[in-house]
């Protein structure tokens, strides 16, 4: 079944979800009641929920089961797929937006009692492998007595690691281009040619060309390219066909997309899914419900 993509636009990130809530921040445990290092738990999203732009007094780390989540930090849009994290470290401010029925986790560490916080200073994508999540779940008991507590935590500052890959989108923030760039994030299946683009803004394509170069470090088509592939993660997590995906991306067929996913991911949108929930390879995921190609 196709399902609509249209929604309310909102700057800087993916047009919102028609149903959407928008939310101003995620609630900080009192510090006076779990003075502890590190405090976790989870919650599942019912409809589609947005965060405003926000910042926290402690270092916070998110993730999610079941769907992405997409977050906006200055210049650049994170999307965090299943067996990634999203590490924000405290002060950053940030919106973010995750998918209806995604299992919604977060962990947030005070900076005083957090060895790693000057290997962290920027957002990092963090590798969220089954150790790290089975810690953290522990931690999210209430029951721990000190010991067993400090004993979890040190192993989880052991264990926390950036991701290999870091796939954060950079947006231009070039006053030339902007608005190229909030058109493709409202619609990412805007075929326009870099010439109709710069047509558009009454600019010349070399201008266009080299405002992308200058400020993102890729091309038009890359960037494009890269644009499209973040909002297929967030459309494939959902439960879209490939089919589907490709057709709301502006491709002409399913295997020119597939093609550009694994350009840009290494691999196929179904093997990339399958990797993440452990499915054998040619087996309907059924976290992601992505048909494998």
């Amino acid at each position: 079944m196709v399902r609509s993509f249209r929604g309310e636009a909102s700057p800087g990130m993916w047009r919102r979800e028609a149903g959407t809530v928008v939310r101003r921040a995620v609630a900080l445990p009192d510090r006076a009641v779990a003075p502890f290092a590190i405090t976790a738990g989870f919650h599942i999203p019912r409809v589609p929920t947005e965060w405003a732009p926000h910042a926290h007094s402690l270092h916070e780390l998110v993730w999610v089961r079941g769907g992405t989540l997409t977050s906006r930090v200055e210049d650049r849009v994170f999307t965090v797929s299943e067996g990634h994290g999203l590490w924000m470290p405290a002060g950053v401010v940030h919106g973010g937006r995750a998918t209806a029925g995604a299992h919604f986790h977060d962990a947030f560490f005070a900076p005083d009692r957090t060895p790693f916080a000057f290997a962290f200073g920027e957002p990092k994508a963090i590798a969220m492998t089954p150790l790290l999540e089975s810690l953290l779940a522990h931690l999210s008991r209430t029951d721990l007595d000190a010991a067993a507590r400090a004993r979890a935590e040190s192993v989880v500052f052991d264990v926390l690691q950036p991701s290999e890959r870091q796939f954060a989108l950079q947006l231009p923030n070039d006053t030339r281009i902007d608005a190229i760039a909030e058109a493709l994030l409202e619609d990412p299946g805007d075929c326009r040619s870099l010439e109709e683009w710069a047509r558009w803004l009454g600019i010349s394509d070399r201008t266009v060309t080299r405002a992308f170069r200058h400020s993102t470090g890729l091309s038009f088509a890359q960037w494009r390219q890269m644009l499209r592939v973040h909002r297929a993660l967030t459309l494939l997590s959902e439960g879209f066909d490939v089919t589907t995906v490709s057709e709301t991306l502006g491709y002409a067929q399913p295997s020119t997309f597939i093609t550009a996913f694994r350009r840009v991911m290494g691999t196929t949108p179904g093997a990339f899914f399958d990797a993440v929930d452990g499915s054998p390879e040619g087996v309907r995921n059924p976290v992601s419900r992505v048909q494998n190609s």
